[in-house]
C-alpha cells in the first residue's frame, strides 16, 4: 500500500511539472513597402533561422518568426534597389512593426 501511494505521489508532482511551464510562443515579422508594387519578397534572416514571404499590395508578414533578433531585407523589383532594416527584436508571441521601407532607385 505505501508502495502505491509513493507511485501516485510521484505521477501527480510528475504531471503538475509538465504542466508548469509554457513553451515559447513564436511572433511575426510586419511592414509595408513603398512604392506598393517595387518588391517581390520580404526576408528575416537570424542566427538561426531564415524565413520569406511574398510581398501583396506593399505590405508583407512574417510568421512563425521566433523570437530574436533578425535582419530583414526586401528584395526589389529593377530599377529600385534591395533594402534592409537591421535590429528587429521579435518578442514571444508578438508582432514586430517595420513600419515603412521605402525603396530607392
Amino acid at each position: 500500500m505505501k508502495k502505491v501511494k509513493l507511485g501516485l505521489a510521484t505521477l501527480a508532482i510528475a504531471t503538475a511539472g509538465l504542466f508548469a511551464f509554457k513553451g515559447f510562443q513564436n511572433g511575426s515579422i510586419k511592414g509595408t513597402v513603398s512604392p506598393a508594387d517595387g518588391a517581390t519578397q520580404a526576408w528575416a534572416l537570424s542566427a538561426s533561422d531564415t524565413l520569406k514571404v511574398a510581398i501583396d499590395k506593399g505590405a508583407y508578414e512574417i510568421t512563425d518568426a521566433k523570437p530574436g533578433t533578425y535582419r530583414v531585407i526586401i528584395e526589389a523589383k529593377p530599377p529600385y534597389k534591395n533594402a534592409a532594416k537591421d535590429g528587429v527584436v521579435v518578442k514571444d508571441g508578438e508582432a514586430a512593426d517595420v513600419g515603412e521601407i521605402k525603396l530607392e532607385q
